[in-house]
C-alpha cells in the first residue's frame, strides 16, 4: 500500500511538473506579452562639475508601480557641468548626446515612449541663476530641447533647491535600505519598524545634511514634514551653497593668495611638498563664492605660481577661515549662523565624503571610524609628499594635491560644524552605493515626481504573475497532502508490525 500511495504521489508530482513545463513552453500569457518585464525611468543629475545619467528599473507587473526600484545602468557625461556652458548654451545640450544615445540602447525599444526622463540641476546652476538668470534659463532651454529630440517621455528640466537636494538624497538612502517599507516574500509590503538614517551629501558646489529630529526646528526653511507609506517624518535639512568640494578649493586658494599679498608666487600649506602648478586667477575668482575677494586690478588671464609645502597646522588654520563658528542667533548653530538640532541616529555620508574618507584610509592605513582615528589620520596624510601619495593611490593622480584641503574641511565640518563627537561619529557610514545602486538625490527625485512613494500604506500585492502563483500554491498543497498520506501509511504499517510481533 505504501508503494502504491507513493507511486500515486510521484505520478501526481510528475503530472504537475508536466503542466508547468507546458505553461513555460507555451510562452508568456497575454498580460505578459503585452509588456516587457520591467518599466524604466531616467534621471540626469546635472551637477556643478559634471552630469551623470542614471537609468532605473522596476517590475512591470506591480500595481501602481510599487515594485522595488533598482539601478539598471548609468553613464557619466564627458566634460564639465551644464552651468559651465553659460557662454555656449548649445554645448550644454550637445554634451548629453552620448549618454542619451546609450539610454536608447539600454532601455528596450517597446518601453521608450513610456519611460519618463527628468533633468535636475543642482548647486552649479543655482550659482549661475544667482549671477545671470537669463544665462541659466537659456542653458536649461537648450538641454530640454536636446532631451525632447529623444523617444522618451520628457518630464522637464529644473533647478533643484538646496532643500530638495538634501531631502531627495535622504529619501534615496532610506528607500534603498528599506527603512520605509520592505517587500515580504508573500507579496505584502510591511513596515520594518526601522529608524531612518540621516544623509550627508558633498557635491561640487554645495553640501547637505538631512535627518529626522524630535527637536524644535528654529528655522522654518530648514524643516520639512513628509508622509511616506502611511508614516509621517519631520526632517531637518540644510544645504550650504559654496561649500561643495570645488568651491571649497577655490575659497581656500583665495585665502592663501590674500594672506600672501596676491603675489606672483605663493606657497600653499595644503598642497603636498613636491607639487607645484600655475594657477589661473580666473579658476579661483570666476565664482560668486570668491568674487568678493578678487584682488585690485584683477585680470582673469593672470596666473600665480603655487608651490606645496605640506604643513598640516597652517593648512588647518587656513581652512578654518572659511567657516564662522561664532555667529549664532539661535539656541545652537552648525556654522555661519545656521540653526541645527543635535545629530541623532545613524548617518550615511556619500559623494565626495566617501571618496575623501576612502583616500585617507588608503594612504594612511587607518580605519577612520572614530574621532580619534580621524584626528590621527588627517595630519599623517597631509604630511606626505606628493610622490608618496601617488605611490599609495596612483589612480588619484589628478586630485592628489587637493585631498589634504578637503580632508581638513571634512574634519572641521563634521566635528565643529555638525557637532559629531566621540559617541556619534562612529554612527557615520561612508558609502558610494547601497543595494547596488548609486547613492544621491536622483533616485529620490524620480520616486517623488513619478508618485512611486505613496502617502498612505499599500495594500496586498501579488509577488508573482497570477498563473505562476496558482501553480506554486497547487504544488505546495500537493506536496503537503502526499507527505501526510505517506506518513499515515507508515504509521499504519508500524502498528501492524507491532501487533504481529
Amino acid at each position: 500500500m505504501v508503494k502504491k500511495v507513493g507511486g500515486v504521489c510521484v505520478a501526481a508530482l510528475l503530472l504537475l511538473a508536466g503542466v508547468i513545463g507546458i505553461i513555460l513552453l507555451a510562452g508568456p500569457t497575454k498580460d505578459m506579452r503585452d509588456s516587457p518585464d520591467y518599466k524604466y525611468g531616467i534621471v540626469l543629475d546635472a551637477g556643478s562639475s559634471h552630469t551623470a545619467m542614471y537609468i532605473y528599473k522596476w517590475p512591470a507587473n506591480k500595481e501602481n508601480d510599487t515594485g522595488i526600484v533598482s539601478e539598471h545602468s548609468q553613464c557619466k557625461v564627458k566634460g564639465v557641468g551644464i552651468s559651465s556652458y553659460a557662454s555656449n548654451p548649445p554645448g550644454a545640450g550637445q554634451s548629453l548626446v552620448e549618454c542619451l544615445d546609450q539610454a536608447v540602447q539600454d532601455v528596450p525599444k517597446a518601453r521608450h515612449a513610456q519611460t519618463p526622463i527628468y533633468l535636475g540641476a543642482t548647486a552649479g546652476m543655482r550659482l549661475l541663476n544667482q549671477t545671470s538668470p537669463s544665462d541659466s534659463d537659456l542653458v536649461l532651454s537648450t538641454v530640454a530641447s536636446t532631451i525632447r529630440s529623444y523617444p522618451f517621455d520628457f518630464r522637464g528640466a529644473k533647478i533643484l533647491t538646496g532643500q530638495e537636494e538634501g531631502v531627495f538624497g535622504w529619501v534615496t538612502v532610506n528607500y534603498l535600505l528599506e527603512n520605509f517599507v520592505k517587500y515580504g516574500w508573500v507579496g505584502r509590503w510591511v513596515n520594518p519598524s526601522r529608524s531612518t538614517v540621516g544623509a550627508m551629501d558633498f557635491g561640487g558646489a554645495s553640501t547637505q545634511i538631512t535627518f529626522v529630529t524630535q527637536e524644535k526646528v528654529e528655522s522654518s526653511e530648514d524643516e520639512m514634514n513628509l508622509r511616506l507609506y502611511g508614516h509621517g517624518y519631520r526632517v531637518y535639512t540644510h544645504s550650504f551653497l559654496c561649500y561643495g568640494r570645488d568651491q571649497v578649493l577655490k575659497k581656500v586658494l583665495s585665502k592663501v593668495f590674500k594672506a600672501q599679498g596676491y603675489g606672483k608666487a605663493v606657497s600653499h600649506p595644503c598642497w603636498p611638498a613636491g607639487y607645484s602648478a600655475q594657477v589661473m586667477l580666473a579658476s579661483v575668482y570666476d565664482s560668486p563664492c570668491t568674487a568678493h575677494e578678487r584682488p585690485s586690478g584683477y585680470r582673469s588671464e593672470d596666473s600665480v605660481k603655487v608651490t606645496g609645502t605640506g604643513d598640516w597646522q597652517q593648512c588647518h588654520s587656513v581652512v578654518s577661515q572659511i567657516f564662522d563658528f561664532q555667529t549664532c542667533a539661535h539656541s545652537k548653530c552648525s556654522f555661519n549662523g545656521v540653526f541645527q538640532p543635535n545629530v541623532s541616529g545613524n548617518f550615511m555620508a556619500f559623494a565626495a565624503f566617501y571618496y575623501t574618507h576612502n583616500f585617507i584610509q588608503r594612504t594612511t592605513g587607518i580605519r577612520v571610524g572614530s574621532v580619534g582615528e580621524l584626528d590621527q589620520a588627517v595630519p599623517r596624510m597631509c604630511a606626505m609628499k606628493f610622490d608618496e601619495m601617488l605611490q599609495k593611490a596612483p589612480d588619484q593622480k589628478t586630485w592628489i594635491q587637493d585631498y589634504c584641503t578637503i580632508s581638513i574641511f571634512m574634519q572641521l565640518l563634521t566635528r565643529q560644524g555638525y557637532k559629531f563627537n566621540n559617541s556619534t561619529f562612529p554612527s557615520i557610514s561612508f558609502q558610494r552605493k547601497a543595494a547596488d545602486t548609486s547613492i544621491g538625490w536622483a533616485l529620490g527625485y524620480m520616486l517623488n515626481l513619478s508618485n512611486m512613494i505613496p502617502a498612505e500604506s499599500l495594500a496586498l500585492l501579488k509577488a508573482t504573475q497570477f498563473g505562476a502563483w496558482v501553480v506554486l500554491l497547487t504544488l505546495f498543497v500537493l506536496v503537503i497532502l502526499c507527505s501526510l498520506l505517506l506518513l499515515q501509511q507508515l504509521l499504519c504499517r508500524s502498528k501492524k508490525e507491532a501487533s504481529v510481533n
